[in-house]
Protein backbone atom coordinates (compact mmCIF):
# COMPACT_ATOMS: atom_id res chain seq x y z
CA UNK A 1 0.00 0.00 0.00
CA UNK A 2 1.75 3.53 -0.83
CA UNK A 3 2.02 5.79 1.56
CA UNK A 4 0.56 9.00 1.79
CA UNK A 5 0.99 12.52 3.09
CA UNK A 6 0.23 13.13 6.65
CA UNK A 7 -0.82 16.40 6.27
CA UNK A 8 -3.62 15.62 3.54
CA UNK A 9 -4.75 13.30 5.89
CA UNK A 10 -5.27 15.77 9.11
CA UNK A 11 -6.64 18.29 6.64
CA UNK A 12 -9.98 15.38 5.81
CA UNK A 13 -10.12 14.69 9.15
CA UNK A 14 -10.16 18.30 10.40
CA UNK A 15 -13.38 18.94 7.76
CA UNK A 16 -14.74 15.25 9.26
CA UNK A 17 -14.36 16.73 12.69
CA UNK A 18 -15.57 20.31 11.97
CA UNK A 19 -19.16 18.81 9.80
CA UNK A 20 -19.81 16.16 13.11
CA UNK A 21 -19.58 19.84 15.60
CA UNK A 22 -16.76 18.95 17.01
CA UNK A 23 -15.53 22.34 18.43
CA UNK A 24 -11.74 21.87 18.54
CA UNK A 25 -11.48 20.09 14.97
CA UNK A 26 -7.76 21.16 13.72
CA UNK A 27 -6.66 20.27 17.42
CA UNK A 28 -8.22 16.89 18.13
CA UNK A 29 -7.42 15.76 14.46
CA UNK A 30 -3.98 16.66 15.17
CA UNK A 31 -3.92 15.19 18.97
CA UNK A 32 -5.40 11.90 17.62
CA UNK A 33 -2.46 11.20 14.53
CA UNK A 34 0.26 12.43 17.18
CA UNK A 35 -1.39 9.55 19.30
CA UNK A 36 -1.49 7.31 16.63
CA UNK A 37 2.35 7.71 15.72
CA UNK A 38 3.49 7.59 18.95
CA UNK A 39 5.14 11.32 18.93
CA UNK A 40 4.23 14.89 20.58
CA UNK A 41 1.58 17.19 18.35
CA UNK A 42 4.32 19.47 17.36
CA UNK A 43 6.65 16.67 16.07
CA UNK A 44 4.00 15.92 13.35
CA UNK A 45 5.90 18.39 10.82
CA UNK A 46 8.21 16.27 10.87
CA UNK A 47 6.36 13.17 9.34
CA UNK A 48 5.57 14.09 6.24
CA UNK A 49 4.30 10.81 4.59
CA UNK A 50 2.65 7.81 6.59
CA UNK A 51 1.95 4.25 5.42
CA UNK A 52 -1.35 3.42 3.88
CA UNK A 53 -2.54 1.00 6.79
CA UNK A 54 -1.86 4.08 9.38
CA UNK A 55 -4.30 6.37 7.45
CA UNK A 56 -7.20 3.62 7.73
CA UNK A 57 -6.68 3.09 11.37
CA UNK A 58 -6.30 7.21 11.15
CA UNK A 59 -9.88 7.44 9.46
CA UNK A 60 -11.53 4.82 12.22
CA UNK A 61 -10.39 7.28 15.01
CA UNK A 62 -11.60 9.82 13.58
CA UNK A 63 -14.86 8.45 12.61
CA UNK A 64 -14.85 8.05 16.45
CA UNK A 65 -14.18 11.13 17.75
CA UNK A 66 -17.01 12.35 14.73
CA UNK A 67 -19.75 10.31 16.70
CA UNK A 68 -18.59 12.48 19.68
CA UNK A 69 -16.82 9.97 21.75
CA UNK A 70 -14.19 12.23 23.94
CA UNK A 71 -11.19 12.43 22.75
CA UNK A 72 -9.63 11.33 26.30
CA UNK A 73 -11.17 7.99 25.69
CA UNK A 74 -10.01 7.99 22.32
CA UNK A 75 -6.30 8.05 23.76
CA UNK A 76 -6.72 6.81 26.97
CA UNK A 77 -4.92 10.14 28.58
CA UNK A 78 -6.26 13.30 30.30
CA UNK A 79 -3.70 16.10 31.66
CA UNK A 80 -3.70 18.32 34.64
CA UNK A 81 -0.93 20.44 35.75
CA UNK A 82 2.06 18.04 35.20
CA UNK A 83 0.14 14.78 35.44
CA UNK A 84 -1.38 12.40 33.14
CA UNK A 85 -3.92 10.12 34.34
CA UNK A 86 -5.48 7.37 32.46
CA UNK A 87 -9.11 7.84 31.85
CA UNK A 88 -12.05 5.84 30.04
CA UNK A 89 -15.48 4.87 30.82
CA UNK A 90 -16.82 4.96 34.40
CA UNK A 91 -14.97 8.29 34.96
CA UNK A 92 -15.23 12.08 35.06
CA UNK A 93 -12.70 13.54 32.59
CA UNK A 94 -10.55 16.29 33.76
CA UNK A 95 -11.29 19.82 32.02
CA UNK A 96 -8.70 22.45 31.34
CA UNK A 97 -10.82 24.78 33.42
CA UNK A 98 -9.54 22.90 36.94
CA UNK A 99 -5.98 24.34 35.98
CA UNK A 100 -6.67 27.61 37.81
CA UNK A 101 -8.16 25.53 40.69
CA UNK A 102 -4.88 23.53 41.31
CA UNK A 103 -2.31 26.47 40.78
CA UNK A 104 -4.10 28.22 43.15
CA UNK A 105 -4.30 25.04 45.90
CA UNK A 106 -0.64 24.35 45.36
CA UNK A 107 0.35 28.25 45.90
CA UNK A 108 -2.04 28.14 48.98
CA UNK A 109 0.64 25.26 50.68
CA UNK A 110 3.57 27.31 49.49
CA UNK A 111 4.68 28.16 53.46
CA UNK A 112 3.32 24.59 54.62
CA UNK A 113 5.90 22.01 55.48
CA UNK A 114 4.45 18.12 54.93
CA UNK A 115 1.23 19.88 54.32
CA UNK A 116 -1.90 16.96 54.70
CA UNK A 117 -4.36 17.42 51.88
CA UNK A 118 -7.65 15.77 50.94
CA UNK A 119 -9.49 15.60 47.58
CA UNK A 120 -12.65 15.31 47.42
CA UNK A 121 -14.76 13.63 44.81
CA UNK A 122 -11.50 12.79 43.45
CA UNK A 123 -12.80 10.39 40.01
CA UNK A 124 -9.83 9.66 38.46
CA UNK A 125 -7.63 11.23 41.32
CA UNK A 126 -5.98 13.79 38.99
CA UNK A 127 -5.68 16.69 41.40
CA UNK A 128 -4.74 14.81 44.10
CA UNK A 129 -2.02 12.93 42.14
CA UNK A 130 -1.27 16.61 40.48
CA UNK A 131 -0.67 18.19 44.05
CA UNK A 132 1.38 15.31 45.29
CA UNK A 133 3.81 15.51 42.11
CA UNK A 134 3.95 19.49 43.21
CA UNK A 135 4.09 19.04 47.27
CA UNK A 136 6.39 15.18 47.40
CA UNK A 137 6.32 16.15 51.15
CA UNK A 138 2.40 16.03 51.04
CA UNK A 139 0.27 13.69 52.78
CA UNK A 140 -2.42 13.22 50.07
CA UNK A 141 -6.15 11.58 50.57
CA UNK A 142 -8.22 10.75 47.74
CA UNK A 143 -11.90 10.40 48.21
CA UNK A 144 -14.42 9.07 45.62
CA UNK A 145 -17.84 6.87 45.99
CA UNK A 146 -18.32 6.16 42.28
CA UNK A 147 -16.96 1.91 42.30
CA UNK A 148 -16.02 2.97 38.52
CA UNK A 149 -14.35 6.42 39.28
CA UNK A 150 -12.59 4.55 41.93
CA UNK A 151 -11.29 1.70 39.92
CA UNK A 152 -9.72 4.35 38.21
CA UNK A 153 -8.19 6.53 40.68
CA UNK A 154 -6.47 3.30 42.11
CA UNK A 155 -5.20 2.46 39.09
CA UNK A 156 -3.68 5.71 38.57
CA UNK A 157 -2.35 6.36 42.07
CA UNK A 158 -0.52 2.63 41.55
CA UNK A 159 1.04 3.65 38.14
CA UNK A 160 2.20 6.90 39.74
CA UNK A 161 3.74 5.28 42.41
CA UNK A 162 5.44 2.16 40.83
CA UNK A 163 7.06 5.59 38.37
CA UNK A 164 8.85 6.38 41.89
CA UNK A 165 5.87 9.50 43.31
CA UNK A 166 5.20 9.71 46.72
CA UNK A 167 1.62 7.15 47.71
CA UNK A 168 -1.81 8.87 47.87
CA UNK A 169 -3.78 7.37 50.30
CA UNK A 170 -7.46 6.15 48.48
CA UNK A 171 -10.48 6.36 50.64
CA UNK A 172 -13.58 4.73 48.67
CA UNK A 173 -17.05 6.08 50.26
CA UNK A 174 -19.10 8.94 50.11
CA UNK A 175 -17.69 12.18 51.90
CA UNK A 176 -20.82 12.46 54.07
CA UNK A 177 -20.43 9.07 55.84
CA UNK A 178 -18.80 9.80 59.09
CA UNK A 179 -17.32 7.19 59.80
CA UNK A 180 -15.21 7.26 56.20
CA UNK A 181 -13.20 10.64 57.81
CA UNK A 182 -13.17 10.74 61.07
CA UNK A 183 -9.49 10.43 61.71
CA UNK A 184 -9.07 13.08 59.53
CA UNK A 185 -11.11 15.54 61.69
CA UNK A 186 -9.01 18.92 61.86
CA UNK A 187 -6.02 17.82 60.10
CA UNK A 188 -6.16 19.12 56.63
CA UNK A 189 -4.43 21.72 55.44
CA UNK A 190 -6.03 21.92 52.06
CA UNK A 191 -8.87 20.14 50.94
CA UNK A 192 -9.65 20.62 47.36
CA UNK A 193 -12.96 19.12 45.68
CA UNK A 194 -14.51 18.93 41.92
CA UNK A 195 -18.35 17.95 42.56
CA UNK A 196 -20.84 17.75 40.36
CA UNK A 197 -22.04 21.06 40.22
CA UNK A 198 -24.60 21.41 36.92
CA UNK A 199 -28.19 21.88 37.54
CA UNK A 200 -30.66 19.02 36.26
CA UNK A 201 -31.66 19.54 32.54
CA UNK A 202 -28.93 21.86 31.48
CA UNK A 203 -27.67 21.19 27.86
CA UNK A 204 -23.96 19.95 27.74
CA UNK A 205 -22.09 18.84 24.68
CA UNK A 206 -22.81 15.15 23.53
CA UNK A 207 -19.67 13.86 25.15
CA UNK A 208 -20.89 15.00 28.57
CA UNK A 209 -24.24 13.90 28.22
CA UNK A 210 -23.25 10.72 26.42
CA UNK A 211 -20.18 9.53 28.15
CA UNK A 212 -19.29 11.57 31.55
CA UNK A 213 -20.92 9.52 34.45
CA UNK A 214 -24.12 11.11 34.89
CA UNK A 215 -23.43 11.18 38.80
CA UNK A 216 -20.40 12.97 38.08
CA UNK A 217 -21.90 16.37 36.46
CA UNK A 218 -25.47 16.86 37.59
CA UNK A 219 -26.33 17.81 41.04
CA UNK A 220 -30.00 18.48 41.40
CA UNK A 221 -32.20 21.08 40.25
CA UNK A 222 -30.26 23.51 41.26
CA UNK A 223 -26.53 22.03 41.26
CA UNK A 224 -25.87 21.99 44.47
CA UNK A 225 -26.88 19.10 46.09
CA UNK A 226 -23.37 18.04 46.25
CA UNK A 227 -21.91 21.55 46.99
CA UNK A 228 -24.04 22.20 50.28
CA UNK A 229 -23.05 19.10 52.40
CA UNK A 230 -19.57 19.34 51.21
CA UNK A 231 -18.82 22.60 52.64
CA UNK A 232 -19.65 21.34 55.95
CA UNK A 233 -17.57 18.11 55.50
CA UNK A 234 -14.84 20.21 54.07
CA UNK A 235 -14.80 22.82 57.35
CA UNK A 236 -14.58 20.17 59.53
CA UNK A 237 -11.45 18.60 57.87
CA UNK A 238 -9.43 21.63 58.03
CA UNK A 239 -7.29 22.46 61.01
CA UNK A 240 -7.24 26.14 61.87
CA UNK A 241 -6.05 28.63 58.92
CA UNK A 242 -6.37 25.67 56.32
CA UNK A 243 -7.45 26.50 52.79
CA UNK A 244 -10.44 25.10 50.76
CA UNK A 245 -10.93 25.37 47.25
CA UNK A 246 -14.33 23.52 45.71
CA UNK A 247 -14.43 24.06 41.83
CA UNK A 248 -18.30 25.17 40.91
CA UNK A 249 -20.54 25.90 37.70
CA UNK A 250 -20.59 29.04 36.27
CA UNK A 251 -23.99 30.15 37.60
CA UNK A 252 -22.80 29.88 40.95
CA UNK A 253 -20.58 32.77 40.88
CA UNK A 254 -22.98 34.35 43.59
CA UNK A 255 -24.59 31.13 45.19
CA UNK A 256 -21.53 29.13 46.19
CA UNK A 257 -19.56 32.09 47.77
CA UNK A 258 -22.63 33.08 49.53
CA UNK A 259 -23.06 29.51 51.25
CA UNK A 260 -19.45 29.71 51.96
CA UNK A 261 -19.80 33.37 53.93
CA UNK A 262 -22.72 31.97 56.01
CA UNK A 263 -20.25 29.36 57.75
CA UNK A 264 -18.68 31.65 60.87
CA UNK A 265 -16.24 28.87 61.01
CA UNK A 266 -14.44 30.43 57.19
CA UNK A 267 -13.49 33.31 56.13
CA UNK A 268 -11.55 35.21 53.29
CA UNK A 269 -14.24 33.93 51.02
CA UNK A 270 -12.63 34.66 47.31
CA UNK A 271 -14.50 33.99 43.99
CA UNK A 272 -12.09 32.73 40.92
CA UNK A 273 -12.73 32.64 37.47
CA UNK A 274 -11.13 30.14 34.91
CA UNK A 275 -9.26 30.92 31.85
CA UNK A 276 -12.00 32.02 29.88
CA UNK A 277 -13.22 34.39 32.53
CA UNK A 278 -16.01 32.31 33.94
CA UNK A 279 -16.98 32.40 37.52
CA UNK A 280 -15.10 28.57 38.33
CA UNK A 281 -13.85 27.98 41.67
CA UNK A 282 -14.14 29.62 45.11
CA UNK A 283 -12.01 29.31 48.19
CA UNK A 284 -11.79 30.22 51.85
CA UNK A 285 -9.71 29.53 54.92
CA UNK A 286 -10.92 28.30 58.30
CA UNK A 287 -10.73 30.99 61.17
CA UNK A 288 -7.73 30.86 63.01
CA UNK A 289 -7.70 30.08 66.42
CA UNK A 290 -7.63 33.27 68.70
CA UNK A 291 -4.87 33.56 71.69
Amino acid sequence: MARESLRVAVMAAVQVLGDAGVPSAQVDAELLAAHLLGIERTRLGLTPLVEGEWVERYREVISQRARRIPLQYLTGQAHLGSVTVEVGPGVFIPRMETEVLLAWAVQSLAQIQAPVVVDLCSGSGVIALAIAVARPDATVYAVERSAGALAWARRNADRHRAGGGTPIHIRGGDFTDERLLTDLDGVADLVTANPPYVPEGTKVEPEVADHDPHEAVFAGADGLDAIKPLISVAAGLLKPGGYLAIEHDDTHGDSVPALLSARRILADVTEHHDLAGRPRFVTAQRVRLQR
